[in-house]
């Protein structure tokens, strides 16, 4: 395993690659450090997105799972379906299966977007740049209200489209791969949380506060959940982090030599 240190000033959380370890975020990382009075700005008045910012973590009293990285909530969910049971699962032993991303395999959306590390958003007044830190995911959001593109094969990240509504962006994407909805499983080993590849994701994106940003996350995936469900994050700017910016993330996969892992050879 290996391990990733920030040191630099301001430190963000020292995190392991793949298997996360358990540690509370403290209320002092929660904290906007600005004392702007109203939120930026760009040069067409949309909100200004652009810089440093903390992954999404939930509110007081959530269930932010077994690392600094944000799982969902059961209290928001709707309930399964019962042909919906399967996608959340009991790990199988199978590594490969269980923990892709030790293999180098992409975390995917949204499980990505709450991994616990730094992430940084560009914005111009077509497109929104979404890069987090943990495998270099990124994410690029035309703004023009566009449909969704027609014939493309499921990815892990799904087809984004955004809009605003007033001060507020939404994304919508869809065309997912079925892949992880979170990793809940760090903490209950008899629930790994998987979502279908009818997955429906809408996320909202507006300022509360100067420096803090209220975001929220709609899942809507008829193969698993009865109705759609929505849960609130929140996402705090680190401007002292530009100076550094994010640091480059490489996959070392140790388990794998030559790329012939285990379970290829079954």
């Amino acid at each position: 395993m290996t391990a990733h240190i920030d040191l630099r000033a301001g430190a963000r959380p020292i995190l392991a690659i793949l298997l996360l370890t358990a540690v509370p975020l403290s209320h002092s990382q929660e904290q906007p450090r600005s004392q702007a009075t109203a939120p930026p700005r760009t040069v067409d008045g949309k909100p200004d997105l652009n810089g440093m910012w903390t992954w999404p973590f939930g509110k007081p009293g959530d269930d932010r799972g077994a690392s600094f990285s944000t799982s969902f909530d059961k209290k928001y969910f709707s309930p399964l379906k019962s042909d919906g049971e399967p996608f959340f699962k009991a790990p199988t032993g199978d590594p490969y299966l269980d923990e892709p991303r030790a293999f180098c395999m992409p975390s995917g959306f949204p499980s990505g977007m709450l991994a616990g590390y730094p992430m940084q958003m560009i914005q111009t007044s077509k497109y929104l740049v979404i890069v987090n830190e943990f495998q270099r995911m990124t994410r690029i959001i035309p703004l023009d209200g566009r449909p969704h593109r027609e014939g493309l094969e499921p990815t892990y990240y799904g087809d984004s489209v955004g809009h605003w509504e007033g001060a507020t962006l939404v994304i919508d994407s869809t065309n997912f791969k079925s892949w992880m909805l979170d990793e809940y499983y760090y903490r209950d080993p008899n629930q790994y949380r998987m979502h279908s590849d009818a997955l429906h994701a809408t996320e909202r994106i507006r300022y509360s506060s100067p420096t803090v940003l209220a975001y929220s996350i709609t899942i809507d995936d008829p193969k698993v959940f009865t109705k759609p469900w929505t849960q609130d994050f929140t996402m705090v700017a680190r401007p002292e982090w530009d100076a550094v910016g994010l640091y480059e993330y490489v996959c070392d996969n140790l388990r794998c030599p030559g790329g012939q892992c285990a379970s290829d050879k079954k």
